[in-house]
């Protein structure tokens, strides 16, 4: 799976003529030392990515890792050594890095929430906001910063949202017609925004409920209605501050769909070293 998305990334870089400007300065011959440096601290995900892309442009070049993904890094640390043909290492380097500082912003991200509820039994989990092409990468990301995964995609299991609800007729046609169309390892979530929706959708026993944009008061109310009977996600807008709170409620996931669509880069660069 990796292997296309990098070699995809790599011609998109070298386009009709190549590294016009490695192939005219550095010598073909000429072999380099560079560091994987992390310009701030954070967590390191997609070392595989970026040694991918050094090694499709030419496999001599080696890659020493000293953090491996998931590690915390401080700023200034080195994270992995790169060796080999210079021009191979310095065709790639963009590359690399777009990879290695995305995917590190999101494991940097999600250990952020992670931290933030440590002590409760929340979960945090990503989203279906990913960016086209990059979700399987993108949700290992937010793996190697301590979360978890949430649906990879529409074939996983049902989760029914308020469009949905609105064209069946309401949370009772919509769950028993799921039911009644898939297999009994499929589970079925339901999205609601208020304690009465709550309610209704208990009542025909669905595995989750997506308790979305509730306040905290209520949200804490919700999970007590439930007592266990379904899993319980609360959804909408939470960040590092306000995760403590929703985590006290007693909710089992807390689902963030910035983590794979928003979160910034970790700044992450290649230092040449003389040898």
């Amino acid at each position: 799976m990796l292997e296309p998305l990098v070699r995809a990334a790599l011609i998109e870089d070298l386009g009709r003529a190549g590294d016009l400007t490695s192939d005219a300065i550095v010598p073909k011959d000429r072999h380099a030392t560079t560091v994987l440096s992390a310009r701030q601290a954070g967590t390191v995900a997609g070392l595989d990515l970026a040694m991918l892309a050094f090694r499709l442009i030419d496999q001599n070049v080696d890659m020493n890792v000293h953090r491996a993904d998931g590690s915390q890094v401080a700023q200034g640390e080195s994270i992995a050594s790169v060796t080999g043909p210079a021009r191979a290492i310095l065709t790639a380097e963009r590359t690399a890095l777009n990879f290695l500082s995305h995917l590190s912003g999101i494991a940097t991200a999600t250990a952020s929430i992670v931290d933030a509820i440590r002590g409760h039994k929340a979960k945090v989990v990503c989203t279906r906001k990913t960016t086209p092409g990059l979700r399987a990468i993108e949700k290992y990301a937010v793996r190697a910063g301590g979360g978890s995964n949430h649906r990879f995609g529409l074939d996983d299991a049902i989760l029914i949202k308020d469009n949905h609800i609105a064209i069946a007729g309401g949370i009772r046609p919509a769950i028993e017609r799921a039911r009644s169309s898939v297999g009994h390892l499929v589970k079925i979530e339901v999205e609601v925004d208020t304690l009465a929706q709550l309610e209704e959708a208990l009542a025909f026993a669905p595995d989750a409920v997506l308790l979305d944009n509730m306040p905290v008061d209520e949200l804490r109310h919700a999970v007590a209605v439930v007592a266990g009977r379904a899993i319980t996600e609360a959804s909408g807008r939470i960040t590092p501050a306000t995760a403590p709170a929703i985590a006290t409620t007693g909710v089992d996931l807390i689902s963030i769909g910035w983590l794979t669509h928003s979160a910034p880069i970790l700044d992450i660069g290649l230092d040449y070293r003389e040898l």
